[in-house]
């Protein structure tokens, strides 16, 4: 078992080293320059790094609803949360203070998992009919479904799956591993069972934290490198690292991606900058993926497809385009499962919900019509790209090509900042250390 472990280990950081390989191969920049870049990036402390709007980091307590964090990350406008603990508000390490991060991510992959038990359990008869009571079924039922772990934490009504367990619908794993099947058998007691009622209103953050995160808790301190941090963001896959100083308990600055390319762009003018940013994005070999690994979805699919996309491929948006050339009309985001969440009135018939009429849906709530993709052409400058990321608060950018504007590419944050640096020899095991390679590989 050790072996294996170790193995798997190994596997990650090398999944890490062949992004970050790949993208060294393809920027065709002189040497020289890269290693003044990164020289640079390494002198400069995170502590000079500007802070969070207001100077205070938005936190969520462990014992919040999925509802209500939801909201706090909808009204503040932020894709993540740091969860902190409130049976340790006394503590003094930062490792007792905070369980992890919440983000969009999380949340829909608990969605998504509680959606298919729920097609599962809907399709059965009831449980009345089953002769099957409320506590009848607990973890069991769920194991029964095929389901993990996560769907017990998830607390979908224990009548509602006793009867798909009794109804002999629970071998039908296969199920959960189809969106579209999963949408098609959800009726309208969808949002009564998943988000009216339970376990919408009564599941914490605590309980989906560790089962459904994408990536861990790394905090760095206030006298690690900027160099540091910019490697965790692109290289090493993490979408914010939060701040800490020696020796205190609280998270001080919360650096996102988001925060770094909006930095970058304030940049243009230096020369540094506009070295590598006004040469087109060709030339630096962006985009870092071939058409054929675009992952995107069509406008009649449905909207749950769309959201199963991006969990099964752990990316957090998707270009809406229409066949053959896969011309792009859209963009969904997986911020966008707040408004399913927040504003079910809106989506009586989800099981018929297409990506198309969610959009429109959304749009006519805000500006009247759908706002048109961000996208860019394979001679825009990376100046260009980063203005487009920073201006609209936008965390990717499809490259499209030819005169339909077929999609071939994806510009993500993470590659905008993997442009600006390379990695040292040993400057993981220097800086960064034993302990964050453990905590990377988990």
């Amino acid at each position: 078992m050790a072996h294996e472990e170790m193995i798997k280990d190994n596997s990650k950081l090398s999944s890490y080293d062949a992004y970050f390989g790949k993208i060294q191969s393809r920027k065709k920049l002189p040497q020289s320059m890269q290693e003044t870049l990164t020289a640079a990036f390494a002198s400069i402390p995170v502590s000079s790094f500007p802070e969070v709007p207001g100077g205070k980091v938005i936190e969520i307590l462990a014992d919040t609803s999925v509802a209500d964090a939801l909201k706090i990350l909808s009204e503040c406008n932020i894709l993540s949360a740091p969860v902190r603990n409130p049976d340790t508000e006394n503590s003094s390490d930062w490792r007792d203070r905070y369980l992890g991060i919440i983000d969009y991510s999380a949340i829909v992959l608990w969605v998504l998992e509680s959606a298919e038990l729920a097609a599962v359990a809907l399709s059965a008869s009831t449980a009345t009919a089953a002769g099957v009571g409320a506590g009848a079924v607990g973890a069991l039922g769920a194991l029964a479904l095929g389901a993990t772990g996560p769907v017990a934490v998830a607390g979908l009504a224990a009548a509602a799956v006793g009867a798909a367990v009794a109804g002999g619908v629970a071998v039908d794993k296969g199920m959960g591993k189809d969106g579209a099947t999963a949408a098609d058998k959800l009726g309208e007691d969808f949002y009564k069972v998943i988000l009216e009622d339970e376990p919408f209103k009564s599941t914490t953050v605590r309980s989906i934290l560790k089962s459904y995160r994408w990536a861990p808790f790394l905090p760095v301190s206030t006298e690690c490198s900027m160099l540091s941090v910019l490697l965790l963001l692109s290289k090493y896959r993490l979408r914010n690292v939060p701040v800490i100083e020696e020796g205190k308990p609280d998270i001080k600055n919360y650096i996102t991606q988001s925060a770094v390319v909006q930095g970058l762009d304030r940049c243009n003018g230096r020369d540094w900058f506009d070295l590598i940013a006004m040469q087109p994005i060709s030339e630096l070999g962006l985009p870092f993926m071939p058409p054929a690994e675009v992952i995107s979805i069509q406008g009649d699919e449905l909207i749950l497809e769309a959201f199963k996309r991006m969990r099964d491929n752990q990316i957090g948006g998707l270009p809406v385009v229409e066949a053959p050339k896969k011309k792009i009309v859209g963009n969904v985001s997986i911020r966008d499962i707040r408004y399913l969440l927040l504003k079910p009135e809106l989506f009586s018939n989800f099981r018929k919900l297409t990506v198309m009429d969610f959009m429109q849906t959304i749009a006519s709530q805000e500006t009247g019509k759908v706002i048109p993709p961000i996208t860019c052409k394979l001679d825009s400058t990376l100046a260009s790209v980063i203005q487009s990321l920073a201006l609209k608060s936008v965390h990717r950018i499809y490259v499209v090509a030819g005169e339909d504007d077929g999609v071939i590419g994806v510009i993500t944050l993470r590659d905008v900042i993997s442009c600006f640096i390379y990695e040292p020899p040993n400057h993981f095991d220097n800086n960064l250390g034993f302990a964050v390679k453990e905590i990377l590989n988990q």
